[in-house]
């Protein structure tokens, strides 16, 4: 759902397909976290995000210990330091099992296409980003972003990923890859998921070097995101209302057996007031 701790997932992933994590108190200071990029041998650039998050909030590229102060400036809450995975295709990939079937699949393949401008020899920084539709609606933070580029021109060709983190609400285009769904692919999903103990339901979002590490599963994990995660190949420019309605009845009616079965083999609901619990704390967090 939603104000679930992102860390405590990460630690049920298998080590060998997930990103390097740590997990920061809210009163870190800089010696705090640079010790503890030592630790796991990290260097800056590196991921700054909330330990309870949602759609993109607060999440960070930190470039330099400057950023670092930044960071811990504003953030009123426990975050995650996480490797920047270098990779160049990121997706969205989600896994169901029913709890009664040995095996599970995968429903959903989302592929994200970075904001990007692109130079054409005579056109700004800024004028490429203000005819870049998505980029026009970034134009608060990216111009703060790239201030001391906004009047240089790039060259013929020049490609500038104007924001690193694969979300939706930043400027990330999501594209339907359900094609790539293959045999192969469900079974190397399944093998990963297994390992994860109680393990039903969610998207994996994630980077890959290429299709065939995709498909074989050699990938490195950013999140599992669960019950409140999409199926994000809806949110294609192409695809219809229609569409996307049914693939979400499709979405909460996997959700709903998944849920009934686990209760049969004695996973209790949780109440309304559990609910209302976990909501108010990710609220709070939220507007902190």
């Amino acid at each position: 759902m939603f104000g679930e701790s992102k860390f405590e997932i990460l630690q049920s992933i298998p080590s060998g397909v997930i990103a390097k994590s740590a997990l920061m108190p809210a009163t870190a200071t800089r010696e705090d976290v640079l010790a503890r990029m030592r630790d796991l041998q990290l260097a800056f650039p590196v991921i700054f995000k909330p330990d309870i998050g949602e759609r993109g909030w607060m999440v960070k590229r930190i470039n330099s210990e400057k950023d670092v102060d930044n960071y811990l400036s504003v953030i009123r809450t426990n975050f995650i330091m996480q490797e920047l995975i270098d990779l160049p295709l990121e997706f969205g990939v989600f896994y169901r099992r029913y709890p009664n079937e040995p095996s599970g699949t995968v429903t959903s393949i989302v592929m994200k296409e970075m904001l990007t401008i692109i130079g054409d020899g005579y056109s700004t920084f800024e004028e490429l980003i203000m005819a870049n539709e998505r980029a026009r609606l970034q134009w608060h933070v990216l111009k703060e972003k790239y201030r001391d580029r906004l009047n240089t021109v790039l060259r013929e060709g020049e490609r500038v990923e104007l924001v690193s983190i694969g979300n939706h609400c930043l400027g990330t285009k999501f594209l339907d890859g359900n094609h790539l769904i293959t045999d192969e692919l469900c079974a190397s999903f399944d093998r990963i998921s297994r390992q994860i103990p109680d393990f039903h339901f969610g998207r994996y979002d994630l980077r890959a070097a290429s299709l065939r590490d995709l498909a074989r599963g050699r990938v490195k994990i950013l999140e599992l995101n669960g019950c409140g995660a999409e199926p994000a190949h809806i949110y294609d420019p192409a695809n219809t209302l229609a569409g996307a309605m049914m693939a979400m009845y499709r979405h909460w009616r996997d959700l709903y057996r998944i849920s009934m079965e686990n209760h049969r083999r004695g996973v209790p609901f949780m109440s309304f007031k559990e609910g209302l619990r976990m909501y108010r704390k990710f609220r709070a967090t939220v507007a902190a």
